[in-house]
């Protein structure tokens, strides 16, 4: 009797460990490529990611730098105030997108350019992505709103 219990309890637990190790492993794989990191253009320009990592970038699009292309594609360039990185993104930009203002935009850096597969403007007059505040403070460029 003691042998079947206690063999019914290493199986149990033998059952337990592999749902956990198959349901760690799916939750991996499902998040993979909807983990993006944030950097800076500062930290773009100090150790450049490879071509092939997705990564999301902020700060503030440069005076005089929006370029609009042909068809949809639009060139800016994104700083924090101490370094700057040109961006390319084809498609439709938010309507509050405006040079002089906080954006951030996921997407990829290969030869020396951003190119954003998504653009994201700050949504209100006072509203900053934490990641794009912390980088313009550390580059002492951020302005607390109603400053001048």
């Amino acid at each position: 009797m003691k042998t079947l219990k206690k063999r019914r309890r290493i199986q149990v637990i033998l059952v337990a460990v592999v749902a956990l190790t198959v349901s760690t492993a799916l939750i991996g794989y499902a998040m993979r490529d909807g983990i993006n990191f944030f950097r800076s253009p500062s930290q773009v320009i100090a150790e450049p990611p490879s071509p092939t990592e997705v990564f999301r970038i902020g700060g503030l699009v440069e005076d005089g730098s929006i370029v609009r292309g042909q068809g949809e594609t639009v060139r800016f360039v994104v700083t924090d105030g101490g370094e700057s990185v040109p961006v390319a993104f084809t498609g439709v930009l938010p309507d509050l997108f405006t040079e002089n203002q906080g954006m951030v935009g996921t997407g990829s850096y290969v030869n020396g350019i951003f190119e954003a597969t998504e653009i994201l403007a700050k949504h209100d007059e006072t509203y900053m992505p934490k990641e794009v505040m912390d980088a313009l403070k550390e580059q002492g460029v951020y302005k607390e709103p109603g400053e001048s």
